[in-house]
């Protein structure tokens, strides 16, 4: 089987690119990526020697390139995208190309190619907020932030693609992601590095926003249960059954890394802050999927590589890149 991985560089999708190449020795992979500030080929250095394993930068918004590279796959796997939510509020147009308009290049790809099937990596924040129960893939789409409307976008385009032509395309929705090789701007991340570098750590408002958490192994498992199992036209929670409030993610960073709790900077909120994600995963569960990491233990490790890897992280938080200007232009002086 010959697969197309968008967005193979970024968190998630590289995490998926080691383990399809580890786990299944029939595979080969294509692995096309734009190379924007949160694709990093370190992250796919051990697979680098691997035959079965192709580079191509390009953009997804490119239709010529994106052409050229899919030629010959059997499907398509889709992790392109922004996906900061603080971005989106500075800077939404960014998000509208690559969510949107870049979605739909590769659909164009998979109905002129006859790919067999593609899979897109999407969001459970298009559901938007909910203070009780947990939304499932039928529940409509209440996106809040820029990011979350542009991927919302994205799933409309891939449902629509499945109805009028009947493309053989599914959505996996998932869950806040954590793990190694995360870009340093996400919570986890951040204050973790934050904390290693001596820096208070910002956190928005009362702390009180709940999400639900899911290790980068499990929501790989999850994606690729869908690309063999999955039924076209269909939408699958990835969730890791983890709610936590982010005053409580904090605590365990504190914690693991025996800091007090005054480091912590209360900021003022983001605009739109959703409160509470939660979303129900028995439609996935019915495919054989499930988590298999234990949340706390997870996060600990997660913790410990970022402490034990900061040849990894530094040069992304104290390069001349991306991170050092945004980080200042949105965050100021709250670290």
């Amino acid at each position: 089987m010959r697969l197309f991985v968008s967005g193979g560089a970024g968190f998630i999708g590289s995490n998926f690119v080691r383990r399809m190449l580890a786990k299944h020795i029939d595979i080969e992979i294509v692995c096309f990526d734009k190379l924007t500030y949160a694709g990093n080929l370190n992250n796919l250095e051990s697979v680098e020697g691997d035959p079965r394993y192709t580079f191509v930068r390009g953009d997804i918004c490119d239709v010529d390139a994106v052409r050229s590279a899919a030629e010959g796959v059997d499907a398509i796997v889709n992790f392109a995208a922004e996906t900061h939510v603080d971005r989106s509020i500075a800077e939404p147009e960014a998000f509208l190309y690559t969510d949107i308009i870049g979605t739909h290049t590769l659909l164009e790809a998979v109905r002129e190619q006859g790919i067999a099937r593609m899979v897109q990596v999407s969001t459970d924040e298009v559901y938007g907020s909910i203070d009780e129960g947990s939304f499932v893939e039928t529940d409509r789409l209440s996106a809040s932030s820029p990011y979350s409307a542009s991927k919302a976008g994205g799933d409309l385009q891939v449902l629509a693609y499945h109805t009028t032509y009947g493309l053989p395309v599914m959505i996996t929705r998932g869950s806040n992601t954590y793990g190694p090789y995360q870009y340093p701007e996400k919570l986890i991340p951040l204050f973790v590095t934050n904390a290693l570098e001596g820096k208070q750590l910002p956190l928005y408002g009362d702390g009180m926003n709940v999400r639900d958490w899911l290790h980068a192994d499990d929501h790989c498992d999850g994606i690729e249960t869908v690309l063999f199992n999955g039924q076209p036209g269909e939408v699958y929670n990835v969730g890791g059954g983890n709610e936590r409030t982010n005053r409580e993610i904090t605590s365990i960073i504190l914690d693991e890394l025996a800091l007090p709790e005054d480091v912590i900077k209360w900021v003022e909120d983001r605009p739109g802050h959703d409160r509470r994600y939660s979303i129900s995963c028995d439609k996935l569960r019915g495919l054989g999927w499930d988590t298999r990491v234990d949340f706390e233990q997870g996060l600990r490790d997660t913790i410990r590589w970022y402490r034990d890897n900061e040849e990894w992280w530094r040069p992304i938080k104290h390069g001349e890149g991306d991170f050092a200007q945004w980080q200042k232009r949105w965050y100021g002086d709250r670290d």
